[in-house]
């Protein structure tokens, strides 16, 4: 399976030769689905936390004596009846959202959204970046570039939001990209569902597909 290949002015420079196993898999709305559903889970934290009957401080003394008053009886001022008292069923922050996800699993999801975004033209394969210096602004001519030559109009814009996958960290790269507002970068190796899914457009270095863990 082969995919053109771009330089960084966005000239089609060749082709890329790419592995089935993760832009030859078959589609599975379903698989990628549950998998992105639990990622986004066991990134979850219940911040939110009440105190029961039991963790709300005093309360040990019995209000007044079970009989003779005329009132209601009642053992514990802390009772949820009670201003100042626990609640009932509010929620806990040691809640557990995290959700188990074989890795056969993710693998194959994140090969589903590889291929179909492949499929779909929403991957772009780059040769190489070169960047002299950290500048947005050399950042956001390499996609000004593209928006031009390749036909990719919306690439790194609203609506276009991309996602740049490196072989390797680079700083000055990281540095230049991160300040676009629709762009995101990061190392090919931490790829997952959720990331290649998301954006509109994927656009990573030549070396990078190798360091898809899959």
């Amino acid at each position: 399976m082969e995919a053109p290949l771009y330089n960084q002015q966005g000239e089609n420079i060749g082709t890329i030769a790419l592995p089935n196993k993760l832009f030859g898999v078959r589609w599975n709305p379903d698989v990628v689905k549950q998998v992105v559903l639990a990622l986004q889970a066991n990134r979850r934290h219940g911040p939110a936390h009440t105190k029961g009957r039991g963790d709300v401080r005093g309360g040990g003394k019995k209000p007044w004596r079970q009989k003779g008053t005329g009132r209601a009886r009642h053992g514990s001022i802390r009772s949820p009846i009670w201003v100042g008292g626990g609640v009932t069923h509010g929620p806990s922050k040691e809640k557990n959202y995290t959700q188990k996800i074989n890795k056969q699993v993710k693998r194959k999801a994140l090969a589903m959204v590889l291929t179909k975004k492949l499929k779909d033209e929403e991957i772009i394969f780059i040769d190489q970046f070169a960047i002299s210096d950290a500048k947005t602004k050399q950042a956001s001519t390499i996609l000004k570039q593209f928006r031009t030559t390749s036909g990719v109009e919306r690439l790194g814009v609203r609506g276009g939001k991309a996602f740049v996958f490196l072989d390797e960290p680079n700083q000055i790269l990281i540095r230049a990209f991160r300040n676009l507002p629709f762009v995101d970068i990061e190392e090919a190796r931490n790829m997952n569902v959720e990331k290649a899914l998301l954006p509109k457009y994927v656009i990573m270095t030549k070396n990078a597909v190798g360091k898809i863990t899959v």
